[in-house]
């Protein structure tokens, strides 16, 4: 067979430079277009999804709704991220998405009227506010100028929160306020590091799906902000 008319011919760089340069072009504004679609979508949904927990939560503030306890707050929590998980393709997706933070804004609530309750309550309850705004702001800035890759530290934040879980559990069943506060330390840590983790992975291509990277970034924002108020003294059920 003549070699010009060969899959292998037509396929040699050295001979159709212009044809590979043309595709790998191609190619890479395709993944460019692709990752900011992802993130356009991602902050519009975590927009949405942080007004509407905020709007469940100042509800349940306003109406003095009880707190969930903590079976059914872990029930409800890792039930319905399961729920988004399995759905995460489907047309029921975002349902599963607004119901799950919904049910974050309820559970926060609670924590904010024991909050606002105490003496310097507003005021602290702002400072946690704006220390997580910044710092999230912060945290993505830098990674989508810079467009490091934070993958490596997957491994060491995963089990960094379910030492943090269990830890955070012992803290509440046995009662010790310490522990307590040293688990919002690491929860505070390790969710910035998970900010610079998603973030990184859909900047880089890894995440393609935006309703689990809003997912994961609302996680991470709730837990920074509770882990600032009990920092801040204000959000442990022993103050």
């Amino acid at each position: 067979m003549n070699d010009a008319y060969s899959p292998q011919a037509s396929r040699n760089p050295a001979q159709y430079p212009e044809n590979f340069s043309d595709h790998s072009v191609s190619h890479q504004e395709l993944n460019t277009a692709e990752v900011k679609r992802v993130l356009r979508n991602t902050y519009a949904l975590l927009a949405m999804t942080l007004l509407f927990s905020t709007a469940v939560a100042v509800t349940t503030l306003a109406l003095q709704l009880p707190t969930p306890g903590l079976i059914l707050t872990l029930v409800g929590y890792f039930g319905l991220l399961f729920a988004v998980y399995k759905l995460q393709n489907s047309g029921w997706a975002l349902p599963a998405v607004f119901a799950l933070t919904g049910f974050m804004g309820y559970t926060l609530g609670p924590l904010l009227t024991h909050s606002l309750a105490l003496p310097g309550g507003a005021q602290t309850v702002t400072l946690a506010l704006g220390a997580t705004g910044a710092t999230f702001l912060a945290l993505s800035g830098y990674v989508l100028l810079t467009r490091r890759d934070f993958s490596f530290m997957g491994g060491f934040l995963f089990v960094g929160m379910v030492i943090a879980l269990i830890a955070g559990i012992a803290a509440v069943i046995f009662q010790i306020p310490g522990l307590g506060l040293a688990v919002s330390a690491m929860v505070a840590l390790l969710s910035a590091g998970l900010i610079l983790f998603e973030t990184s992975r859909i900047v880089n291509g890894g995440e393609t799906n935006y309703v689990m990277a809003t997912v994961s970034l609302y996680v991470s924002v709730f837990n920074l902000f509770t882990s600032l108020l009990s920092l801040f003294g204000l959000g442990g059920p022993n103050d």
